[in-house]
């Protein structure tokens, strides 16, 4: 990856929906090369997709909350079957395999905190392989970025 690959990535971070004649423009390069680059990027798997942002309290999300999750057992097939089966629910925005008295940390959306009880459970608390939920709850997020230092 070079210099003008970075440069593309930058742009498109910023704007997903740019031409290819206006992103090609912009890094002062014609429209077949740039394309060539993108669609290497996106082989290469350095671009996984294209989407909107969305705020999620438009949308009547206006919970957030992080769930430390213990296993009962640390083996490949409990974390098979947990990884497999909160990669199901549509609630959970990330799921993360982290250090320490917790084996992952999720961050859930939820409408409101009976909400989040609900989901809690009804889909989390049954798990087989799930010892432990402890959650915390976002008062208010300062910010949220999209976009990786490049």
């Amino acid at each position: 990856m070079d210099k003008k690959d970075r440069q593309l990535l930058n742009v498109l971070q910023h704007q997903g929906r740019i031409a290819i004649s206006e992103l090609a423009n912009q890094l002062n390069m014609s429209d077949t090369p740039c394309l060539r680059r993108v669609k290497k990027l996106e082989q290469q798997g350095v671009i996984i997709g294209y989407g909107a942002h969305l705020e999620p309290k438009k949308l009547d999300l206006n919970v957030v909350v992080y769930a430390f999750i213990r296993l009962k057992e640390n083996s490949d097939n409990s974390a098979r079957l947990f990884e497999s089966t909160v990669a199901q629910l549509p609630q959970v925005m990330a799921c993360s395999v982290v250090t320490g008295a917790y084996d992952y940390l999720l961050k859930i959306v939820a409408a409101d905190l009976l909400s989040y009880e609900q989901f809690v459970k009804s889909a989390l608390g049954s798990i087989d392989c799930v010892a432990g939920i402890e959650s915390t709850v976002v008062l208010k997020q300062n910010f949220s970025r999209t976009v990786l230092p490049i």
